[in-house]
């Protein structure tokens, strides 16, 4: 029986008389089903994003192969400028109005043209992946004549192509400048172009995908293709099993005995190579892992910008002690120059410079004589 004086008793564990036997064993049964029905709920539980504090998301240190933008580009006119469009002596622009009023059957000789308030632009837009007909995207248009502002102009429908010759979307509307002088003659439309054809690219039906990260880095791809195994190591084993129940292996319980598949190969520095689970589709899967977070590694660097004197460097690269003489400066470089207990670094370095009035082309002359050198072994990137 279930209730004996007040306390719930297994029902296995119940009288052992005939009746109480039959009605332990049928407990049992349900008792054992139930605990069945939990399990596999459990194992089929929708998969969650895993997170790592202080981590980065896969998706912005990758992207995948394939999903890209396209570059589209076009040739057209600009109409409506207040006499600030291209010069009557430009052939282009007045074989473009010709060209144009022939074809809504209206004969003009290009010598008759006397125009100003028409401008030959260049247009450019952005194909986004998976865009769809009808969508919109905005365009960018400049002046390829002698023309003064674009400022109030209209854009004249516009084919957009890509490297393939075809035609993806086509432009049209009012322009819009900002600021004047040179900047007036280049503009934008907002949504002023309409997709018309499809970059097709079916990532559905694919079993496979490829990362690629957007900086080589073999620490990174090494912790991707790690963290997504991790991920996936339990939905690879349990398709594994159902496939050796399927073939009759015996024994299959063991995990040892198992070989499931890889989520994630990393090929060299800059890709990996993904294998979706046969329980989920590609999107799915590839949602899952974008968001998976991994600890990265800051890359020891060192980045100049000659025109604008600025450095920007990370805060723990270290610096050998050396002997500076730059002009009229001479510094030592050594430990006195960090504070006490902290790594003689670039920062350090910079700073004790700048005491001693050295200017942003005499940093950044420094800095290359320190790697050049060897006092600095951090990549040094010169823009």
């Amino acid at each position: 029986m279930l209730v004996d004086s007040g306390v719930f008793q297994i029902p296995f564990l119940s009288r052992e008389n005939g009746v109480d036997r039959f009605e332990s064993a049928i407990w049992w049964v349900i008792f054992t089903m139930f605990l069945f029905v939990g399990v596999n709920s459990l194992c089929a539980a929708p998969l969650t994003v895993d997170t790592a504090e202080n981590g980065t998301k896969i998706k912005d240190l990758t992207s995948i192969v394939g999903v890209r933008d396209n570059q589209l580009m076009g040739y057209g006119i600009v109409v409506g400028l207040n006499g600030t469009g291209d010069g009557t002596t430009g052939a282009m622009t007045t074989q473009t109005i010709a060209n144009l009023l022939s074809s809504v059957n209206i004969k003009v000789s290009q010598a008759d043209i006397n125009s100003k308030n028409v401008a030959a632009v260049m247009v450019t837009a952005r194909l986004a992946p998976f865009a769809r007909q009808g969508d919109k995207t905005s365009v960018e248009l400049g002046s390829i004549g002698d023309a003064k502002s674009l400022r109030g102009g209209t854009l004249l429908m516009t084919a957009l192509k890509g490297a393939d010759g075809n035609i993806y979307a086509v432009a049209q509307g009012a322009v819009s400048t900002v600021g004047g002088g040179a900047a007036a003659n280049s503009g934008i439309i907002e949504n002023g172009a309409i997709v018309e054809q499809e970059a097709r690219f079916n990532l559905a039906d694919r079993d496979s995908a490829i990362l690629s990260l957007k900086e080589e880095n073999l620490d990174h791809a090494v912790l991707i293709q790690n963290a997504i195994n991790a991920r996936f190591a339990e939905v690879f084993l349990q398709e594994a099993q159902q496939k050796a129940r399927q073939n009759n292996m015996g024994a299959i319980q063991k995990r040892q005995q198992i070989e499931p598949d890889r989520a994630a190969f990393a090929q060299d520095s800059r890709s990996i190579n993904l294998k979706r689970p046969k329980s989920m589709s590609m999107v799915e899967f590839l949602s899952i892992v974008n968001n998976i977070e991994i600890a990265t590694t800051q890359p020891s660097r060192i980045t100049i910008d000659e025109k604008s004197g600025t450095i920007v460097a990370g805060m723990n690269i270290r610096v050998r002690p050396v002997v500076v003489t730059h002009n009229a400066m001479t510094l030592n470089i050594d430990q006195s120059l960090a504070p006490e207990g902290s790594p003689l670094t670039v920062s350090s370095v910079a700073g004790a410079l700048q005491q001693i009035g050295a200017t942003a082309s005499d940093l950044i002359a420094i800095m290359r004589a320190l790697k050049r050198s060897g006092a600095i072994e951090a990549e040094l990137v010169i823009n």
